[in-house]
C-alpha cells in the first residue's frame, strides 16, 4: 500500500505544479475527439440523406479522366463555416460518401449523397456515362447486424492514410499506360475482380467521404515547395540570440562595442544543380497537383463476414491490389494500425471498442480520425 501511496505522490508532484499545462492539452484532445464527433454526427442526423446504386455501361471506352470531370462538377458546394458554426453546432461542407461494396460475390457501387445534391450528382455522372443506370436504394449497411464483431460476425478493418505529406501524389492514371501498347490499364478491375471473388455470407466494403476545400489551403501547402527550393527564410535568433551574444561576450564588451552575432550568408548552387533527379521529379509533381481543385478524404476498407468462412486472406489480398497506387518516389496509401490492432493492457476488450468503432463510422459515414487531401485527379484513378 505504501508503495502505491509513493507512487500516486511522484505523480501528484509535478502535476500540483504543472496543472495548469496539463489541463488545457487534455481537455483540448477531449474537446476534438469526443465533442466534435458529437456534433458533426448531431448534425449529420438533421440532415436528408438517400443512397444511390450506379451501374456503369458494360463497355466502358472511356477513362478515369471521365471522373475527375465528375469530381470538378462537385466542388461548387463548398462552403466556409464560422468557429461558432463549425465547433458549437457542427455544421460541415457537404459530403459524398462513393462506397465500393462486394456483397458475397455480388459488386455494387453506391453513393449517399443528401437528397438536396442528388440532381446535381447524377447529373453529372449522366453527363460523362450516359448509358449508366442510376437508383435509389435503401442503405446496404441496414442488412448487416448492428453491432459487429458479435457471436456470429467477425470484421476487420482499417482508415487509409498516406506515407507523406499531403501535396505529394499518390500514383495517377496517366501512370497507368503501357509503354509499348499505349493501353490504360483500369486501376479499378483488380479491386472489382477480387470483390466478386467472395464467398457467400463474407463481404468487402471501401469507402471513400470527400468535401471539397476552398482554395485556401493550397497557401499552406506551398510551404513544402518553399522548402524544397530553398526559400524558406532563416531566423537569426531574435532578440535572445543577440542577449546570449552579449553575455558570453561580456569581458570584451568593458573593452570595446557590443558586436551582435551575424547570420553568415552561404552562397548556394542554383536550384536545378542541387536537387536530385528524383527531387526534381517529386517538385514538379507536387506543383501540378497543388494546381487543382482537392477534397478533404476520408478513406476505410473492412471486410466483414460470418465466422465460418472468415479469412484474412481476403484482406491482404485488398492491400496487395492497393499496391499499384503507390510510387516509391512520390507517396503511398497505407493501413492506419492503430484502428484494428491492440498489443498491450487488455488486448481483447481494446480490440473489440476499436472494431465497433470503426465499424459505427463506416455506418454514419463519418470523417473522425486522420483525413487526408487529395486531388481530382488521384481521386479520379
Amino acid at each position: 500500500m505504501n508503495t502505491y501511496l509513493e507512487i500516486l505522490k511522484s505523480f501528484w508532484q509535478p502535476f500540483s505544479q504543472l496543472w495548469w499545462i496539463i489541463l488545457p492539452v487534455a481537455f483540448y484532445f477531449v474537446f476534438k475527439l469526443i465533442w466534435l464527433d458529437f456534433v458533426k454526427d448531431n448534425w449529420s442526423d438533421k440532415l436528408e440523406w438517400t443512397v444511390i446504386e450506379v451501374i456503369p455501361p458494360k463497355e466502358l471506352e472511356k477513362g478515369p479522366k471521365i471522373m475527375e470531370s465528375i469530381f470538378l462538377g462537385l466542388v461548387g458546394v463548398v462552403v466556409t463555416y464560422n468557429s461558432w458554426e463549425e465547433y458549437l453546432l457542427g455544421m460541415y461542407t457537404d459530403r459524398f460518401s462513393f462506397e465500393l461494396v462486394g456483397l458475397g460475390g455480388e459488386v455494387h457501387f453506391y453513393i449517399r449523397v443528401q437528397k438536396k445534391l442528388r440532381n446535381l450528382v447524377e447529373s453529372q455522372i449522366y453527363a460523362q456515362y450516359p448509358g449508366a443506370e442510376i437508383m435509389e436504394v435503401e442503405d446496404y449497411t441496414k442488412n448487416f447486424p448492428r453491432v459487429v464483431p458479435n457471436r456470429d460476425w467477425n470484421l476487420w478493418g482499417s482508415d487509409l492514410i498516406l506515407s507523406a505529406a499531403d501535396p505529394i501524389p499518390i500514383k495517377t492514371y496517366d501512370k497507368f499506360e503501357e509503354d509499348i501498347t499505349g493501353t490504360m490499364i483500369d486501376p479499378m478491375a483488380s479491386f472489382v475482380e477480387l470483390f466478386a471473388s467472395l464467398p457467400p455470407g463474407q463481404n468487402m466494403l471501401f469507402q471513400i467521404v470527400i468535401s471539397p476545400l476552398p482554395e485556401i489551403w493550397k497557401k499552406k501547402e506551398m510551404k513544402l515547395i518553399q522548402k524544397m527550393a530553398g526559400r524558406t527564410k532563416e531566423s537569426h535568433g531574435g532578440i535572445l540570440n543577440d542577449l546570449l551574444d552579449v553575455v558570453t561576450h561580456i569581458f570584451s564588451g568593458f573593452f570595446g562595442p557590443v558586436e551582435f552575432a551575424k547570420a553568415e550568408k552561404k552562397e548556394e548552387a542554383p536550384l536545378e544543380f542541387r536537387l536530385t533527379p528524383g527531387e526534381k521529379d517529386q517538385m514538379k509533381a507536387i506543383e501540378e497537383n497543388l494546381g487543382k481543385n482537392a477534397f478533404k478524404t476520408k478513406m476505410r476498407f473492412i471486410y466483414m463476414g460470418k465466422k465460418e468462412g472468415f479469412n484474412m486472406g481476403h484482406a491482404s489480398s485488398f492491400f496487395g491490389a492497393l499496391r499499384q497506387f503507390n510510387d516509391l518516389n512520390l507517396n503511398n496509401l497505407r493501413p492506419d494500425n492503430t484502428k484494428t490492432t491492440a498489443h498491450f493492457v487488455a488486448v481483447d476488450p481494446r480490440l473489440q471498442a476499436m472494431k465497433r468503432r470503426i465499424y459505427n463510422r463506416y455506418r454514419k459515414r463519418n470523417m473522425g480520425g486522420n483525413k487526408v487531401i487529395l486531388s481530382v485527379t488521384e481521386l479520379a484513378t
